[in-house]
């Protein structure tokens, strides 16, 4: 028993020393914040009492998403607010539309999905709904799968009257409600045809001419939108086609599910829609309700990247400029590239396909970025659904196929590429993730410059993540070696950790982070603090980014206790090295003179020559870590001219002094204290080191010797003990 206690204590303590903080950071890839999911359909409603329109975003893989506006009427902000559909099946509910279908003074949900049409009734109340079905309600409408409704009063009898668009056949449909305000009543026999769109019809009310009846807006799977406008009365409908009010929108995207809502609360209507590929599109009338001029507004939706479906991300700097750009695979096999015009602590990006554009194989693309031939260009490996590999030569002003390369490789579905040095031996190997959920490894027996890659059997064992195995690799415990991470078709990921030839599957590192269907993760430090940051693509195109806070800049301790030594014309600086407990590794001191930048160093010294007898100067040294700079410290001083400028503390002594073949160097090391002792040229560069001297009287023979044995040359050179708190310098002449 008491064995067992101290094993998973042992196992505990491991995985607290792996445990990594990730932190979800939408705004590395959406700065709006509202996510684009596939097949997006916005429905506005004041969903929470407040006075404002909040919206449902329905979507194919979940029921609809609460968006909620934290802004106002005249200016909205939206964020992902409660789980108000919790409990509602995705079958049921693609999308979802509010109305007060039972006239009790709050908004019920209804939803069209795959098994149809469904009536949540709120039971909760205007300022937090809770929904709940009221089974059949709908039962007796032959809609057919995913249909889409709105509801509005269109024959001013004081009840809802439901329109319906249908998938497949294109038909908007009004159903009349035969029943009350209370109880509502639909049926086939009370149902008149609108119109027929093409496919997929996805229609709303309005009245958008603002004279007093409603008219019907729908949009459709091809371009564009029809709308009928009611040139009958409150009463009795006329649905007229008219071409000319939202002329000239929708025409980029597919599968246009629009609503239109007073979003600036101006009295027009604005138009926000969604698509096939997900984005959210926003359109303000700045005209009239005759006359609309609809502009564009990308601030309120907008910076999301989406792919169209199915990313992929890899991560290179690909332009060469310092930071990482982004390639990504698609569902339609084009590939992506957005250029990162951010910089290496702050990416942001903007989409430049037009490189990649002679790249097109089969749908499903993945793709792997690196200098297969040693010319100093990125080239692309890419993948595809059909399980084949292909290699793609940069010639500096596109891609050229070599189909001779990579023929043979077969991997039987979703074969996903990577490229990275596996043996470490200065060439890129191969490693790819396939439909059956299992890794190949492909070995370059050639050159850094003409590549051979040959299958090696067996390399990753009997790993088996299940389906659709999306790997990337990265040293994520900080051993030195390479660690990977696995999506799949389930959303799922896996991460092993190679411990000597093997992999053991380490299920701590990464829980709590679930991707959606198709979860392609990629490992990158893409804020340049020292460790490994997580971005997932998936099926429906978009980019989630998660920050590991094992290093932050939260704590970045500066240098400490700096000091100015004199002798003639040069000035040394030395300094100690900075107190324990920084969130980032320690790379190397900065120096600055005046405010300018100087140089950097590893040593915890620098020297200033050449400087002007009488001018008064600031020095300025700083630590540089990973995450960031450390704030100065800071030390003004004066060249006088004056070798016997510098004080000699009666705790530092050398004798003698000028010396020719050896000093004696003796101090006093105060107690509860240690001490340090280094020697440095003028050049503030460390030749001799002694560490860790305790309490009390010590002596050090220096023999003019560096710290591996060779002789110096003559010249100037400075002792220094350095403690806790205390620094003190010697100036020594060697002759």
């Amino acid at each position: 028993m008491k064995s067992s206690i101290i094993f998973l204590m042992v196992l505990f303590c491991i995985q607290m020393l792996f445990a990594q903080p990730w932190q979800a950071d939408n705004s590395v890839f959406n700065p709006s914040g509202i996510p684009s999911l596939t097949f997006s359909q916005p429905r506005f409603a004041d969903l929470d009492g407040d006075g404002d329109f909040d919206f449902l975003l329905g979507n194919t893989s979940n029921p609809p998403l609460y968006i909620k506006n934290t802004g106002s009427a005249i200016v909205p902000a939206f964020i992902i607010g409660d789980n108000l559909t919790a409990g509602i099946s995705s079958l049921d509910a693609e999308m979802g539309v509010c109305a007060d279908i039972d006239a009790d003074g709050d908004f019920d949900l209804i939803t069209g999905g795959y098994t149809g049409l469904h009536l949540f009734l709120n039971t909760g109340t205007v300022t937090v709904p809770v929904f709940s079905e009221s089974a059949g309600f709908f039962a007796g409408l032959g809609v057919g799968s995913n249909p889409v409704p709105d509801l509005a009063d269109v024959d001013n009898d004081g009840d809802l009257d439901l329109v319906v668009g249908l998938s497949e056949d294109g038909n908007v449909r009004l159903y009349t409600n035969i029943g009350t305000s209370i109880n509502g009543l639909f049926s086939e026999t009370a149902m008149q045809l609108i119109g027929d769109v093409g496919l997929y019809a996805y229609p709303v009310f309005c009245d958008f001419d603002a004279d007093g009846d409603q008219d019907i807006m729908v949009g459709r799977d091809s371009f564009g939108f029809i709308y009928y406008q009611n040139a009958g009365n409150s009463s009795v409908a006329d649905w007229q086609p008219n071409p000319d009010i939202f002329s000239g929108l929708g025409l980029s995207t597919y599968w246009n599910s629009p609503d239109l809502v007073d979003l600036n609360d101006d009295g027009l209507y604005d138009l926000v829609l969604g698509t096939a590929s997900g984005p959210l599109q926003y359109y303000v009338n700045t005209g009239t309700a005759s006359t609309p001029v609809w502009q564009a507004n990308t601030a309120l939706f907008g910076g999301v990247l989406d792919v169209g479906g199915a990313s992929s991300p890899v991560f290179f700097d690909f332009d060469n400029d310092g930071d990482l750009d982004m390639v990504s695979g698609s569902q339609l096999g084009n590939i992506k590239y957005y250029k990162n015009t951010g910089n290496v602590h702050g990416p942001a990006w903007a989409e430049n396909s037009a490189y990649f554009a002679s790249i097109d194989h089969s749908i499903y693309s993945a793709v792997a970025i690196g200098d297969v031939n040693g010319d100093n260009l990125p080239d692309a490996i890419i993948g595809d659904l059909s399980g084949h590999l292909y290699y793609h030569r940069n010639t500096g002003f596109g891609f050229v196929q070599e189909t001779a390369v990579l023929a043979s490789v077969a991997l039987g579905g979703w074969s996903v590429p990577r490229l990275l040095d596996m043996d470490d031996d200065g060439d890129l190997d191969l490693v790819a993730g396939n439909e059956a959920g299992n890794l190949v490894y492909y070995e370059n027996q050639g050159t850094p410059l003409i590549p051979d890659w040959v299958g090696i059997t067996g390399y990753f064992g009997g790993i088996d993540i299940g389906s659709n195995c999306v790997p990337t690799f990265g040293d994520i415990d900080n051993d030195g070696d390479l660690d990977f991470v696995a999506g799949d078709g389930w959303g799922d990921l896996h991460c092993y950790l190679r411990q000597g030839t093997d992999w053991v599957e380490n299920v701590f590192l990464l829980s709590g982070i679930t991707g959606d269907q198709n979860t392609a993760p990629a490992l990158v430090d893409l804020d340049l603090d020292g460790d490994l940051d997580l971005v997932l693509g998936d099926y429906d195109g978009t980019f989630r980014y998660y920050l590991n806070q094992m290093y932050s800049g939260a704590t970045l301790n500066p240098p400490l206790n700096l000091v100015a030594a004199e002798h003639t014309e040069v000035v040394l600086l030395t300094w100690s090295v900075p107190a324990t407990g920084s969130t980032s590794p320690f790379e190397h001191f900065n120096v600055y003179l005046n405010g300018e930048f100087v140089a950097s160093t590893n040593e915890p010294a620098w020297s200033f020559q050449n400087l002007i007898i009488g001018i008064n100067y600031t020095a300025f040294v700083t630590a540089q870590y990973i995450a960031g700079e450390s704030v100065p410290i800071t030390i003004d001083f004066q060249l006088t001219g004056n070798q016997d400028i510098l004080q000699i503390p009666v705790e530092l002594q050398n004798m003698p002094n000028p010396f020719n073949s050896a000093t004696t160097i003796s101090f006093i090391v105060k107690p509860d204290s240690k001490a340090a002792l280094d020697i440095f040229n003028v050049k503030g560069q460390c030749v001799r080191s002694w560490k860790s001297f305790d309490p009390g009287k010590h002596s050090v023979i220096w023999d003019g010797c560096d710290n591996q044995g060779r002789l110096v040359s003559s010249g100037v050179y400075f002792c220094r003990l350095q403690s806790a708190d205390k620094t003190l310098v010697r100036k020594m002449m060697m002759q």
